[in-house]
């Protein structure tokens, strides 16, 4: 079914633009002001943990508020409740360029968290809505390829932002964003009927549990989230990482950041070509040994020179990215509706374990460089076995 049918105003150019703005909003609402976090550490005279509380706590409540925006957009209809959410995220970042404490900054945080949270659940179920099989693998594909372009671009932006403005400014930026979403939200056309008044809301809740029950949902979902660990410990400790021990500018910081992220840019371009050849299971088992490699020479050659960290590390990013889309599509493929709900399950389950890849990474701020390394190597073998645990024990169950 085309999507230029679908939205007729959106047309089919402007409907995945739509879709990868949404799917953005974790990376933009985190990369954006990442330049900025080492001079908010200096402006409120806080401990580097909690100027971290800013992510940390914004990717345990986005976790959390997917879970409701998922089921609340099954019962009401994606557009009412995208509306709903970004309104609020919208009001959030005015009163983080407001704040005048790191307190205020992190609650305004955690209602930031709570209003984006709809983005990328509402997203992920649209394109679940609107598109099936190949179709559908290829769109997730290439709306998160335009998704991890915003990690390369975004702290760019910030940086520039920063040598005009205060890091005030930067979450105006974000204001910005949640203004231009609410607009596309405005024209766009509804893609889920409305469940009936006789299905309470709570029931709606109740079938989180239900695709829970699912051993085969629920095993991939913990391998795929699991992944989330890697990309987010990452994400979160890069600016200390080169400004802080490797000494680099907050210009300097964005331009090595965009080359990690260039890594999550090519992995889910290179996916799209390469699937039509290879086993999507041979990619993705490919891309966690890619990312055991790449731990192992980040250890051997990447501790003391940024260059060599930044080198190092391209495996990981490149390797993170490209199982995105085979791991999201085998995840919703295990049900056929309720797609509110599993992409709320989906996005709670990765925002949760990159959260503890946050958490471990600020545990070890001595040796950030050092973490990364053993947190791509950890995860990417656990990942890889439990995988091939649950495709052995599982056969029957999992849909391929």
């Amino acid at each position: 079914m085309a999507s230029n049918q679908i939205q007729p105003r959106l047309g089919n150019t402007g409907f995945i633009i739509f879709l990868a703005l949404l799917s953005a909003f974790v990376p933009l609402s985190t990369d954006l002001y990442l330049p900025a976090l080492p001079e908010m550490t200096h402006f409120f005279a806080v401990p580097e943990i909690i100027m971290n509380l800013t992510l940390i706590l914004f990717f345990i409540f986005y976790s959390i508020a997917t879970l409701f925006w998922g089921p609340l957009s099954d019962r009401y209809g994606r557009r009412p409740i995208l509306l709903i959410g970004l309104t609020i995220y919208l009001i959030a970042s005015i009163l983080c360029g407001i704040a005048n404490s790191a307190t205020q900054i992190i609650i305004f945080r955690v209602l930031q968290a709570c209003g984006g949270g709809v983005a990328t659940t509402v997203a992920t179920a649209v394109i679940k809505d609107v598109f099936v099989g190949r179709k559908q693998e290829t769109t997730l594909a290439i709306v998160q390829s335009m998704v991890v372009i915003s990690p390369a671009v975004a702290p760019v932006v910030g940086s520039l932002l920063l040598t005009f403005i205060s890091w005030r400014g930067i979450f105006f930026a974000q204001a910005l964003l949640g203004i231009t979403v609410v607009l596309g939200t405005l024209i766009f056309k509804e893609t889920h009927q409305p469940e009936s008044e006789s299905m309470r809301l709570l029931r709606s809740f109740g079938r989180l549990g239900v695709l829970l029950k699912d051993p085969g949902f629920t095993a991939l979902l913990m391998v795929f989230s699991t992944m989330s660990i890697i990309s987010l410990g990452f994400i979160s400790s890069s600016s200390y990482i080169y400004q802080n021990t490797f000494h680099l500018s907050s210009e300097l910081f964005s331009l090595f950041f965009a080359f990690n992220a260039l890594g999550m840019l090519l992995g889910s371009l290179i996916y799209i070509p390469l699937s039509k050849y290879v086993d999507r299971f041979v990619i993705i088992y490919s891309c966690f040994l890619l990312t055991i490699i790449g731990g192992i020479l980040v250890l051997l050659f990447g501790l003391h020179n940024p260059i060599m960290f930044a080198l190092t590390e391209f495996p990981a990013t490149l390797a993170s990215s490209a199982i995105r889309p085979p791991g999201t599509y085998l995840v919703l493929k295990q049900q056929e509706n309720d797609n509110g709900s599993a992409s709320s399950l989906y996005s709670a389950g990765g925002t949760i374990m990159g959260s503890i890849g946050m958490v471990v990474v600020s545990v070890a701020e001595a040796y950030p460089v050092a973490a990364i390394a053993l947190i791509n190597i950890i995860i990417g073998a656990i990942c890889w076995l439990a995988l091939w645990l649950s495709m052995r024990g599982l056969r029957q169950q999992i849909k391929i």
